[in-house]
């Protein structure tokens, strides 16, 4: 900041030298005047450190379904999946105001949303404004929908076709903790499986390894929620995985969960985990 304001005042004595050498007296406090407001502004910008973060790098996964249509998973944040499907567009739980803030008006329309539940880190009005076109259809839980004011209601075991290639089923999302109940209670919030073309994609929401998993099978890619107390435990996470037996898992919605102790419980498993931007 000193060397700033010394280099300004510098600037101003050469500047205002030259002037009174050269300009005729009538325009020289007119030049002064201009040259002085000129070089202050240029100190507060040089001596303010920038605000702005650099966005991470952006991480994708890309896989192919049997016929040869293309997935692409991005990391986004926490909750937060865009899935690219065959030229269409699906978020998972869009959410601008966590940060590195994420501004969904520079994204593609979305043809399809999924909302998980009501909770400030999943349904976000904003995001889903921004993602919006008069076409998109959400699938969300009953609570999330009334504060969107739209949306297709699933309930657990609930089935949709949405595509002759895009099926959805609604699966149980909630927690068994003593104590930790009240945060996602039973029957309330959904996981959602979608099948993509014969690609099936298990995406958790906020639960723990809950009874019913045992009884979600075939999936190609898993996103396992991890953060105690809202979610599962490292070790919850990887019981869940032998479970699902998913051929790759995304642990997310981690936040400052050591992610890495999943991995290392699933050693020698056979199942590929892949640790993204999901903090």
């Amino acid at each position: 900041m000193k060397k700033n304001i010394l280099l300004t005042m510098l600037l101003l004595m050469a500047t205002m030298t030259f002037a009174f050498s050269t300009l005729k007296p009538k325009y020289f406090s007119i030049m002064i005047m201009l040259l002085l407001m000129e070089t202050m502004a240029f100190a507060a910008c040089t001596g303010k450190k920038s605000t702005i973060q650099k966005s991470a790098a952006v991480q994708t996964d890309t896989f192919k379904t049997r016929s040869g249509k293309e997935i692409v998973f991005t990391a986004i944040k926490h909750g937060s999946i865009r899935i690219t499907f065959d030229g269409r567009e699906i978020e998972v739980d869009p959410v601008r105001g966590l940060k590195p803030t994420t501004d969904y008006s520079t994204y593609p329309k979305a043809d399809y949303i999924f909302v998980t539940h009501e909770h400030f880190d999943h349904c976000d009005t904003t995001a889903i404004r921004q993602l919006e076109k008069p076409t998109t259809v959400i699938i969300t839980n009953a609570n999330c929908a009334k504060i969107i004011g739209k949306g297709k209601v699933m309930h657990n075991g609930d089935h949709l076709q949405l595509a002759d290639d895009i099926q959805v089923d609604a699966v149980p999302a909630y927690n068994t903790t003593p104590g930790k109940e009240k945060y996602h209670p039973k029957g309330r919030d959904n996981g959602f499986i979608l099948t993509l073309d014969g690609f099936r994609v298990y995406i958790s929401g906020d639960t723990e390894d809950i009874p019913e998993i045992r009884n979600i099978k075939n999936i190609d890619v898993a996103f396992l929620s991890t953060n105690q107390p809202f979610t599962m435990t490292p070790e919850q996470t990887a019981r869940a995985a032998k479970l699902i037996k998913p051929k790759v898992l995304f642990p997310y919605h981690y936040s400052d969960t050591p992610i890495q102790k999943v991995v290392d419980l699933l050693k020698g498993t056979g199942i590929d985990v892949r640790i993204r931007n999901y903090q």
